[in-house]
């Protein structure tokens, strides 16, 4: 019985060498598969980070109300953290401002500026998708996704808020990635 299943799985599990190679195969595979969300969620991977300008043609909001320019801007802050900016130009030539610093955990934090929102937070769930809730003066003002195609060139913002008669409203806007 020399070669039978049982002799040669009990001569593999006696011998030390294999066995600490397949341990190590183990204990490696542990620690990368572990490792791989956290590389996954990383901000710094994000291909969110950076500049976009809405693509004014195609916003979904009626052309007389359509803004001039709205510049969207990304920053990895350390710590687990984004800066956001934009800079909108409205039809009649006003401009708005927003900035804040928030944790990408859904931690509220505060912004400043004009634009209608004075508290934010944010998640980031996938590399290319970020996910921010904006209130004003503790009223729910609107819940945007951001995501990014694959080509790292568009991203997709998808606007959820209520009218002033309590109707639900969803828009899709796109904005296109700067220099």
């Amino acid at each position: 019985m020399a070669g039978s299943p049982q002799r040669t799985c009990r001569t593999f599990l006696t011998r030390k060498e294999p066995r600490m190679k397949l341990l190590s195969v183990v204990l490696l595979s542990v620690v990368s598969l572990q490792a791989m969300p956290a590389l996954a969620e990383s901000p710094k991977s994000s291909p969110l980070l950076g500049r976009w300008s809405l693509d004014i043609a195609t916003s979904a909001l009626p052309e007389a109300q359509r803004p001039e320019q709205v510049v969207l801007e990304f920053k990895d802050a350390g710590a687990g953290r984004w800066s956001s900016h934009v800079d909108i130009v409205l039809h009649d030539g006003k401009t708005m401002k927003s900035d804040g610093t928030l944790a990408l955990d859904g931690t509220p934090a505060a912004l400043t500026g004009s634009y209608g929102a004075n508290q934010a937070t944010l998640k980031l769930p996938a590399p290319n998708t970020l996910v921010m809730q904006l209130v004003d003066h503790g009223a729910p003002a609107s819940t945007r996704v951001y995501t990014v195609a694959a080509d790292r060139s568009t991203m997709t913002e998808t606007k959820a808020f209520f009218g002033h008669d309590g109707t639900p409203i969803l828009q899709t806007n796109l904005f296109k990635r700067l220099p």
